[in-house]
């Protein structure tokens, strides 16, 4: 038998790989993971999962006991279990006890995949799992990651990073060489001065303090002093220049590539698909937008430049150093590798206080900004102490931190200050006796001492450089993350082109699940006419938005296909798929702007007339005009300034705009008032002509206009009929409707 594969396979120890290779026999492992829980689940222990295709074994570690071969035919179900801080998976069986394999929260995912490949094998299924999960720990260093699959600050790969920083750059070769040339004008005017120096002191200043008057006279030497002061001036003019020229380019060169680099963000973050967002924090990729991109920003104008002028610079400075006084310039470096032992060890200090810092900010921000979002629920507990209490908590912490940290500041630098005070010292000593013994100018020890402020400057401040590269590169990695996910295939040549479509769609044995361990519909099997209303109807959490979701191909199918006019949907063009889509949601989303703008979103370009006729078509014209500035009305963050009746009909005349061949309602009457229902219902009854339409509704008395209903339960359709007929059967949808019946009089009864 050929491995399937792609396989879920961790690496093992040799004696717990024996004891599976004996209990496995000749039959290769499909499934191979650890866990972090011992058998009764309330120690942290080692035990191991294995499986191929005819049986599962389980090995606790350590443990001389051999393994738990478990036969597949035996195996009657596979699936995992939610508990508090973690969850279970179980393999029931036949003829024998459950066996229950416990894990902690972080392994979550991984089990899910595991029952996911379990099933399958035991269903005799293809084998299909996604054997890349979300890494919890870096792979170089073990240490935990700030988020799931992100990037380990401390093993950044800081030169990768930095190359592929500068391709933005690429584009722009000219501000580049110009940037590269004033920086070098920059390093040569400021390594040039001390020079200069020198020779006021050692041809002008030095024979007149002596009551020598040298090789030239009084006169000469003046002049000799004025043509070495405009040198010092021009070179301080020609460093001006070279370093407004400088920031300038660095300041262009770097907003321009963050610029460049958010734009690839943001439109990767518009076409990934929603798997992408169901792992993931809308509030942590908006941080990558803005957080990250700034931080980015921040250090290609300020830091970067500093980190290249500074560094080249010292190689000049000790050059020059060198070649003045090689014994001199050995003595001036002793406190150098002082200095950056202690500005190593004392950062990594400081970045844990700066990480703290943060961290509590970010609290401190999260927890006022729920709480004044939340304003009316906090007045009506009469909750304000709590939360005032809640924010002065966390406002003392911050403050300790915060001085905590400034302190540490202080004790770094003035450290530093003190170590480079050493080296003025030594100089002054050494420098002096060689000037005194005539080894050396005084000129000479003048610009020595120059350098050397040239060289211990920046030292005070690599350590700080290097901590704020790090953060930068690290929220490049972030963004680059996002840019390297595979987006959804908007531009696949493959791909069929269905610029009109009828709108016959077909279910063949389609199962999916979020939690794939967990399918939300099992083996669906449903065949929809063109222009054909279907109301899908069930309990809560049967898979009734999940089955419409899946037309739209905002998840592929975990098994089985969808067809549209004969065509699995994977193989129709993306774009052609959704331009033939409308859909009106439970709640609609509408974005900030007027009511005219929110209309046209469907249909870009569209005339005013046709945004009108819209909006008379969903019962929309009368309340439009009604208010103040008509269609010029402004219907404010996530619609908020409009009712939500009056949101559903915006986002009905928004679809009957887009003129789709398929329409999906999801729940687009509920929680609105009876006569605003009417209307709803009216613009309803207009939309769905000629269109194949998929019906979603609370009140199940408002499908009754449907083709057919499809009941669903527990993720199967056990029923499909018109409303007469299934309440004629007295089945699942008769329960149903009495169930919803009596409920109402209940709530009238209690009115």
């Amino acid at each position: 038998m050929t491995s399937p594969s792609p396989r879920l396979i961790e690496a093992v120890s040799p004696e717990v790989e024996a004891r599976i290779r004996a209990a496995l026999g000749r039959e290769e492992a499909l499934i191979q993971v650890q866990t972090d829980m011992a058998a009764e689940g309330r120690t942290f222990g080692r035990r191991w999962l294995a499986a191929s295709s005819r049986r599962i074994v389980v090995v606790d570690e350590p443990s001389a006991n051999g393994a738990l071969s478990i036969p597949m035919a035996e195996v009657t179900r596979v699936r995992t279990e939610p508990l508090v801080g973690g969850g279970r998976l179980e393999i029931e069986r036949r003829s024998a006890p459950t066996v229950s394999i416990p894990y902690t929260q972080s392994m979550r995912e991984k089990f899910s995949e595991a029952a996911r490949g379990l099933e399958q094998l035991r269903a005799g299924e293809p084998f299909l799992i996604n054997p890349r999960l979300e890494r919890l720990r870096c792979e170089k260093c073990s240490r935990l990651l700030p988020e799931r699959d992100g990037v380990c600050p401390a093993c950044i790969r800081k030169w990768s990073t930095l190359k592929r920083i500068a391709r933005y750059m690429a584009p722009y070769p000219w501000k580049a060489a110009t940037l590269t040339i004033s920086s070098l004008v920059t390093i040569g005017a400021e390594l040039a001065s001390p020079l200069v120096i020198r020779r006021i002191t050692d041809e002008v200043l030095v024979p007149v303090e002596a009551g020598d008057d040298g090789p030239a006279d009084p006169e000469s030497r003046l002049r000799l002093l004025g043509t070495l002061v405009l040198a010092l001036v021009a070179l301080r003019l020609v460093s001006w220049a070279a370093e407004w020229v400088h920031g300038w380019i660095a300041a262009w060169l770097g907003a321009r590539a963050t610029a460049d680099i958010r734009g690839q963000l943001y439109r990767r973050l518009e076409m990934l698909s929603l798997q992408f967002y169901d792992k993931r924090k809308v509030g942590a990729l908006m941080s990558r937008v803005t957080r990250d991109t700034g931080r980015l920003q921040d250090f290609l104008v300020d830091g970067l430049p500093y980190l290249v002028i500074n560094g080249l610079m010292m190689f000049g400075i000790l050059g020059f150093l060198f070649w003045m006084s090689w014994e001199l310039t050995i003595y001036t470096l002793m406190p150098v590798p002082f200095i950056l032992v202690w500005g190593a060890l004392f950062w990594k200090r400081l970045r844990r206080f700066f990480r703290r810092w943060g961290e509590t900010w970010s609290n401190l921000t999260d927890r006022t900004a729920e709480a004044l979002a939340g304003i009316r629920v906090v007045k009506a507990f009469a909750q304000e102490g709590r939360e005032i209490g809640a924010f002065a908590r966390l406002n003392r912490k911050i403050t300790k931190i915060s001085v905590q940290t400034s302190v540490n500041r202080t004790v770094f630098f003035a450290t530093v200050s003190f170590l480079t005070g050493f080296g003025v010292l030594i100089i002054w000593f050494f420098g002096g006796q060689e000037v005194i013994s005539g080894e050396l100018t005084l000129g000479t020890l003048l610009a020595f001492y120059s350098y050397m402020w040239m060289v211990y400057g920046p030292l005070e401040w690599f350590g700080q450089v290097n901590s704020w590269m790090t953060r930068a590169f690290a929220g490049a990695e972030r963004v680059f993350e996002v840019i390297d996910t595979v987006p959804e295939s908007y531009d696949d040549a493959r791909a069929v082109r269905m610029p009109r479509m009828e709108g016959r769609i077909r279910f063949a044995d389609v199962t999916f699940g979020y939690d794939k361990s967990k399918p939300v519909l099992k083996g669906i099997d449903l065949d929809v006419g063109a222009a054909e209303m279907i109301g899908l109807v069930g309990r809560s959490g049967v898979g009734k938005t999940t089955t419409v979701n899946l037309i739209a191909r905002f998840y592929d199918v975990d098994h089985g296909s969808i067809e549209i006019d004969g065509v699995d949907i994977r193989r129709i063009s993306l774009r052609d798929l959704r331009r033939q889509i409308g859909i009106v949601s439970q709640e609609p989303v509408l974005f900030s702007g007027t009511i005219a703008e929110n209309i046209g979103y469907g249909k870009p370009g569209a005339k005013f007339e046709e945004i009108v006729d819209a909006a008379r078509l969903a019962n929309a014209h009368g309340f439009i005009l009604a208010k103040p500035d008509g269609y010029e009305t402004q219907v404010g963050e996530q619609g908020n300034s409009l009712s939500g009746g009056e949101r559903q009909r915006v986002a009905i005349a928004r679809a009957m705009l887009h003129d789709p061949r398929i329409l999906i309602l999801d729940e687009a009457t509920s929680s609105v008032d009876v006569e605003t229902e009417k209307q709803i219902q009216e613009a309803i009854q207009r939309m769905v002509r000629g269109r194949t339409t998929f019906a979603i509704a609370h009140r199940l008395s408002t499908l009754r206009d449907a083709q057919r209903l499809v009941v669903l339960e527990e993720g199967r359709v056990v029923e499909v009929g018109t409303h007469q007929d299934l309440m004629s059967r007295r089945g699942v949808f008769h329960d149903l409707v009495k169930m919803q019946q009596e409920a109402s009089r209940i709530i009238a009864v209690a009115e």
